[in-house]
């Protein structure tokens, strides 16, 4: 049966009672029919004296390019706990459009362990992406109709990019204002996917709606001939573009299919983006659960990362315990298993792979300090002495481990993990952050590079090192780094899977956000706009005889 179809068949709770469970009042909700609704902020400012529940991080292992089912297991999780008595509220990232008719497909979940109405959730929602994408686009319409009549601000260099919530290639670099009318001055321009923009990282970095319209307001648009910053606020942009975000700023309310409460709020992409849901959903769901259960996008090296490095260091929490998910296939994949081989056992595959999810744990427990435990995602053909053979190996490191069944059987197939997590997050940890931030931006870098990928240094382009300088020059040397780079390695190349022999991190070009309060460094090959895959998702989605969406998965 399809994820869609099992969704379908599930009975939901009226919205309303699922948010009674977490003591949400009435007058706090706000529906967007029987199984949605926004959550109002005034919730936060009623609880803010009550205990924060525990937070459980989700993470992963690099993932394979259909992922490792990391949503998945965070859900069943979430009904894992829920099943042996305790109080757990999931808070989740929004689907992009991007992956949904592209490679990835949906993000909510599979199998038993999904969180609905799973239609709306991964296409429109309650156009949360859809308002940042107008709120980025209504910014680059100001910024040229203000060249137009006149420039009077004096912008020289246009660095604002327009954005779309789709994969689409042939718009990475395109040219603008070709219209041939009077005072129309033409110019190269591209798009970013919209879970790339750095509203949608203002949003979710956003303490609340002055803290969104302060740093909207700090957006660098642009440059005069002097290298001179223009801001949003500059333009007069950052009330509109506030307004624009009022509504969405809300948390979203839904289910999972065993009633489980779900916050899903924000969908920054953790490859190109800093990965996490928003800090208002996180800090929402920790006053309305005993446990909250979050995830960041990608393996460890970038999600994590950044969730431990950005998202925990301005909004001052840490993760009482980290999962980190792995499949037996995937780390023979990573152990340089062929794909059309990868049911098959193979101890020596795995053996090699296993070096991926081991440096992922080290990082995770001794980088950073943090109680760890691995889920597997069991497959069927995953054997008996593939599995003892990884307990075994995790035994030697002091990491426990847990088969996790829960897109086969829901909450019941991670009741293991729920009680492991339970005792887990009993014991103390300290958080120890990959850098300090008054370190200039290339030690920063270097750190991440080295500490977390194993990277045996890192070669900067001839303009990322003057980008670097400017920036620093600027006032802004004190930011976090948010590091581009493929899921796919903790290398820059995503063919490299295995990362045996000593390597380089390349970074190719640096972008100051000084509106989301971090710098990015764009590395190895990667893309800040998407392109479809030979045979898209899209191609799949359809509707039935009776209207009914198939083919999303």
């Amino acid at each position: 049966m399809e994820d869609v179809e099992i969704a379908r068949s599930a009975k939901l709770e009226k919205i309303g009672v699922i948010a009674e469970k977490v003591g949400i009042k009435e007058e706090e909700l706000e529906p967007y029919g029987r199984n949605k609704a926004k959550i109002n902020r005034s919730v936060l400012e009623r609880l803010k004296n009550k205990k924060d529940g525990k937070l459980v991080l989700v993470t992963a292992i690099n993932p394979t390019p259909l992922g490792e089912g990391k949503t998945t297991m965070a859900i069943g999780l979430a009904d894992g706990l829920q099943k042996i008595g305790k109080k757990a509220v999931l808070a989740l990232r929004e689907p992009s459009l991007g992956p949904v008719f592209g490679i990835k497909g949906g993000a909510t979940g599979g199998g038993h362990s999904q969180i609905a109405p799973m239609e709306d959730i991964n296409l429109h929602f309650t156009g949360d992406i859809h308002a940042i994408t107008s709120a980025n686009n209504l910014l680059s319409a100001m910024i040229d109709n203000h060249i137009y009549f006149g420039n009077s601000l004096g912008f020289d260099r246009v660095t604002w990019k327009r954005c779309v919530d789709l994969n689409d290639r042939q718009l990475r670099k395109v040219e603008t204002g070709l219209s041939g009318e009077k005072n129309i001055v033409p110019r190269e321009d591209g798009f970013d996917i919209s879970v790339a923009s750095e509203i949608m990282a203002i949003f979710c970095l956003a303490t609340d709606i002055d803290d969104l319209k302060r740093r909207i307001g700090n957006i660098i648009v642009g440059y005069t001939k002097e290298n001179t910053p223009i801001t949003a606020r500059d333009l007069k942009a950052d009330g509109a573009l506030t307004v624009l975000l009022k509504d969405a700023l809300n948390p979203n309310l839904v289910q999972t299919l065993e009633h489980t409460p779900a916050i899903v709020h924000g969908g920054p992409f953790a490859n190109i983006a800093h990965g996490c849901n928003s800090i208002i959903a996180t800090k929402l769901a920790m006053k309305l659960g005993d446990y909250v259960i979050t995830e960041a996008g990608f393996g460890a090296d970038l999600g994590a990362e950044k969730f431990l490095d950005i998202k925990c260091r301005k909004a001052n929490i840490k993760p009482d315990a980290v999962v980190c998910v792995a499949t037996i296939k995937a780390l023979k994949y990573h152990g340089g298993m062929p794909k059309e081989e990868i049911k098959n056992e193979s101890i020596e595959a795995l053996e090699r792979g296993f070096h991926n999810l081991l440096r992922h744990v080290d990082n995770l427990k001794n980088k950073y300090g943090l109680n760890v435990i691995v889920a597997i995602n069991r497959y069927t053909h995953d054997t008996e002495k593939e599995i003892e053979f990884l307990r075994k190996k995790l035994q030697e490191q002091g990491i426990e481990l847990s088969l996790v069944e829960s897109w086969e059987k829901g909450g019941a197939g991670a009741t293991d993990l729920a009680e492991k997590i339970v005792k887990l997050t009993e014991k103390p940890s300290t958080l120890t952050y990959a850098y300090e931030l008054d370190k200039t931006i290339k030690e920063k870098i270097e750190a991440v590079a080295t500490k977390v990928y194993g990277a045996e240094g890192v070669e900067f382009s001839k303009e990322a090192e003057e980008q670097m300088a400017t920036i620093e020059k600027l006032g802004f040397g004190n930011l976090p780094v948010c590091i581009a780079k493929t899921q796919y390695s903790f290398s820059d190349d995503q063919n490299n899977l295995e990362c045996l022999e000593p390597f380089t991190i390349h970074v190719k070009e640096i972008i100051l956000k000084a509106g989301a309060e971090f710098v990015v460094a764009i590395t190895g090959k990667i893309m800040t706009m998407p392109g479809l895959p030979r045979v898209p998702a899209a191609e799949k989605i359809d509707l039935d005889e009776n209207e009914n969406i198939v083919g999303i998965f």
